[in-house]
């Protein structure tokens, strides 16, 4: 494993030549982030990106509401911010109290002792604008990898739409009367279950991170298909592999979402910035996006837009001096948007991925899943019943297949 993590440096921190851009041809820098203190100990540590979820759109709000947002971490560190999100609202969010945790055993209870206010400035309270995101000072609290954190937002008179990520696969919790109810250890007030994450987007860890890799694409990636709270997206898997490197993984799937035209959320160069290049500690992106575009309506059959597309999202990655992984379509034979003539698009955007020369290595997820008797199949063994998503065990062959790209 040692000489595992040797490579895997290499390929994440090692630059390629020639990427430097001409300063009239730089893009602009992103917002600034809280600056971490100089606290704790010596070795001033930075910020990584531990856990991500990209907002998708926006679901009903829960005026007068606390909710409980559980999120499961990649690595771990001696303290967190967390990222919250009024993207896709229409007016003015007011986040009345916002708390960390670390869960206890199950459900919406926090571990005695952890829980903390999250600031905003100083401030217990913050009003975020419409299509503005903010992002807390920093937290004191040392949370392990692997862990569950619970981040819960009280919103005192939040109507209209909340905000979201829609297909969390994780179960979160609400207290319908949440005033005073963010700060509770005891999750007896939290008796209404959800299926979305609202308004939190983003968990950094302040630490010795080596950095961290994006996960960017569709409901592939945001793991349609695997287990509900059990963590078995394929990041998830990933991150699992990469831990004892430090190393976070971050998931900016988002189901629906689309490679050359808007779909669920921005097309994925529109969201680029805000969900992967600007996130903490960005290393190196992996892109599995382009089956909705494929199977979508209308049908994108010019692979031509699709190398541009990769070749733009490509180039902007190495401006910020972040590496890019390309991952090869899945099949879908047997799925209800399935043809023939798709099919074939599909393996022309495939040959592109792997002998375009576009991106800095290639992960074959289309080699690794297929049924080898019916390649245009995905294996039975990995198939949910949908014959389009990965089932657990899809999603960890997806996993090694990518880890395998990173390794070199």
């Amino acid at each position: 494993m040692a000489k595992v993590g040797r490579i895997l440096a290499v390929l994440l921190l090692a630059m390629l030549p020639g990427l430097t851009t001409p300063a009239a041809a730089r893009p602009e820098p992103p917002p600034r982030q809280p600056r971490p203190q100089a606290w704790p100990g010596p070795d001033r540590p930075s910020w990584t990106g531990s856990w991500e979820s990209a907002p998708s759109g926006t679901v009903a709000a829960w005026p007068g509401a606390a909710i409980r947002n559980v999120v499961h971490l990649s690595i771990g560190g001696r303290a967190v911010r967390v990222r919250l999100s009024n993207r896709f609202g229409t007016a003015p969010l007011r986040l009345g109290a916002v708390t960390v945790a670390l869960r206890g055993a199950a459900g919406p209870d926090a571990l005695p002792g952890t829980v903390r206010t999250a600031t905003f400035r100083g401030a217990r309270a913050v009003t975020v604008p419409p299509g503005r995101d903010t992002v807390t000072d920093p937290v004191r609290l040392r949370v392990p990898p692997d862990a569950d954190l619970l981040v819960t937002v009280y919103t005192p008179g939040a109507g209209g739409h909340a905000t979201s990520h829609q297909e969390a696969l994780q179960t979160s919790y609400v207290a319908r009367a949440g005033a005073g109810r963010a700060a509770d250890e005891d999750g007896t007030a939290y008796t209404t279950t959800v299926s979305h994450w609202y308004y939190v987007t983003g968990v950094d860890v302040l630490g010795r991170g080596a950095g961290s890799v994006v996960a960017f694409g569709d409901s592939l990636t945001d793991g349609n298909g695997s287990t509900p709270d059990t963590n078995h997206r394929w990041p998830d898997r990933l991150a699992a592999s990469l831990r004892e490197h430090r190393y976070g993984v971050l998931n900016a799937g988002i189901s629906g979402n689309r490679l050359l035209r808007d779909g669920t959320g921005p097309r994925a160069l529109a969201r680029l910035d805000t969900d992967a290049l600007d996130r903490a500690g960005a290393r190196v992106l992996v892109v599995l996006e382009g089956i909705n575009d494929i199977k979508g309506t209308p049908t994108a059959d010019d692979a031509t837009a699709f190398a541009a597309a990769y070749r733009t999202l490509v180039a902007r990655a190495h401006a910020r001096r972040v590496r890019v992984v390309g991952v090869t379509l899945t099949p879908f034979r047997g799925y209800a948007a399935y043809t023939d003539a798709r099919e074939a698009v599909r393996q022309r955007v495939n040959a592109f991925i792997r002998t375009g020369g576009a991106f800095d290595a290639v992960a074959d997820a289309d080699a690794a899943v297929r049924d080898p008797a019916d390649p245009a199949r995905i294996l039975p063994a990995y198939d949910p019943g949908d014959h389009l998503h990965f089932d657990d065990a899809g999603m960890a062959a997806v996993a090694d297949t990518v880890l395998r790209a990173l390794t070199g």
